[in-house]
């Protein structure tokens, strides 16, 4: 069956990018004769009928934005047979023949089991600021979350080194400690700890004292949200060693701000690709950057767990540090 209509969807967390992804997929598509959707809060809006036509002028002038036009929104009511129904009649009503769905690995796993039950195809464009989507080495928006953590860190030690402190800076990631390990290299931090790998808190503390021994007046640990609270840390390194810590939280500025040109470039290749994809009749595959080319996995391949190449990112940091 020949495409002639698809309906793009951003879901789960927004990443920077997911706003030049929409523009190059609808801008590509309707060079491709296609006609386009916009759905509004992801499966949310495919339940509940929140549809508009996309055309040139829908999204002039989104590419440097932040966050995503069509909104995203968690949605507990997508799990259940009734709102899987109701998004597939919402399909149906609109004459929509594929999805562009664009989100992490767990907006995957739902694209995959939704489009096998109902033979609907779908195909995912990877962004996530995690980074966590199996088989591809980079996501939209991981690069604008990583510099826009950098940039604090780079001011934080500006503090930390004037004012001899020790700081903990919790960033995010759940599971997945990629951007505190990108982060914790990039900034030549002296410490990191993420979900992945077990920390000892003693063996920290012991480096901190020696190092203040031998003149080393400021320490910055990153801090995984997955792995720790910040505040409970910096209390216990404060209580060990009696060094002045403090914790500092970046929270959601990481997800937000204008995106990099990388992440730019990487959306509308993304988009090519993934509308290319749905013409040729393909689906359930997942698209991103691997090996430095633009690439397609399956999404069974794409919701496994990613395993981070930790011990060398950590072996870099300890060394350089």
């Amino acid at each position: 069956m020949a495409i002639k209509k698809i309906a793009v969807l951003t879901t789960g967390g927004d990443a920077p990018g997911m706003n030049p992804a929409i523009r190059g997929v609808v801008r590509y598509a309707l060079s491709n004769k296609l006609e386009v959707m916009g759905v509004f809060r992801g499966w949310f809006g495919l339940i509940n009928e929140e549809l508009k036509v996309m055309n040139h002028r829908s999204v002039s002038g989104i590419i440097s934005q932040g966050g995503t036009i069509l909104k995203t929104a968690r949605c507990a009511e997508f799990q259940t047979e009734e709102g899987q129904n109701r998004a597939f009649e919402t399909i149906k009503k609109y004459g929509i023949d594929g999805l562009v769905v664009i989100g992490g690995n767990g907006s995957f796993a739902a694209a995959h089991k939704f489009g096998n039950k109902y033979n609907v195809p779908c195909v995912g464009i990877a962004a996530s600021i995690d980074n966590d989507v199996n088989g591809i080495d980079y996501t939209i928006g991981a690069d604008t979350a990583i510099n826009t953590a950098l940039s604090a860190i780079d001011n934080i030690r500006d503090t930390a080194t004037s004012m001899e402190r020790i700081f903990v800076v919790e960033v995010m990631g759940r599971d997945c400690g990629f951007i505190a390990l990108a982060v914790a290299l990039a900034g030549g931090c002296e410490d990191v700890i993420i979900p992945e790998r077990p920390f000892d808190l003693e063996e920290v503390c012991h480096d901190i004292v020696h190092g203040n021994i031998i003149g080393k007046v400021s320490w910055i640990i990153i801090l995984a949200e997955g792995a720790g609270h910040a505040d409970d840390i910096a209390k216990k390194i404060n209580e060990i060693t009696t060094l002045e810590t403090r914790a500092i939280t970046l929270g959601h500025i990481q997800r937000g701000g204008r995106p990099t040109a990388f992440s730019r470039d990487l959306a509308l290749h993304f988009a090519k690709v993934a509308v290319d994809l749905l013409i040729k009749g393909d689906k359930d595959k997942a698209v991103g950057l691997a090996g430095g080319k633009t690439v397609s996995v399956d999404f069974a391949t794409a919701i496994k767990k990613k395993e981070l190449n930790v011990e060398n990112f950590y072996g870099l940091i300890k060394t350089l540090s």
